[in-house]
């Protein structure tokens, strides 16, 4: 009866995704220098499972990137805040450059259908070009 999955776009449908990456010490760094918003996980414990903080911080963002030493991590720090959000963290390795997935993030969908038969997805933008909305279109209808 349900339907989800992601589809990745080749042009970036919503440019303005905003992105905070949980890192270590490597990937905060790496962050700072592409101007990306970030935490550690000392920033994240002193959420303290405080739903509000999470919801909060859920709320902030539209996804998120996490280190592969913190992935595991997640749940525990802030509980089950950012699943229930449909934010949970995506995988950040160190031998990705942390740019690509930003925009690999940034140009994934999400399709979920529960009870209503429609579905409603984002894209495009209106600065886009006529081929670029073509591309998208395919790729998200196929």
């Amino acid at each position: 009866k349900r339907f989800s999955g992601t589809v990745k776009l080749r042009n970036i449908p919503r440019p303005k995704l905003r992105i905070c990456v949980l890192g270590d010490q490597q990937h905060c760094d790496e962050a700072k220098a592409n101007d990306l918003p970030h935490m550690d996980i000392e920033a994240l414990k002193k959420l303290n499972k405080n739903k509000k903080l999470v919801k909060k911080l859920a709320k902030k963002y539209d996804g998120f990137l996490a280190s592969e030493s913190l992935i595991k991590q997640i749940p525990r720090v802030l509980g089950p805040g950012l699943n229930k959000a449909g934010k949970f963290p995506t995988m950040l390795s160190h031998s990705e450059s942390m740019t690509q997935k930003v925009d690999e993030t940034k140009a994934t969908i999400k399709f979920q259908m529960k009870k209503v038969l429609c579905l409603a997805v984002a894209i495009g933008h209106v600065d886009m070009t006529p081929d670029d909305l073509v591309n998208n279109i395919v790729m998200a209808v196929n």
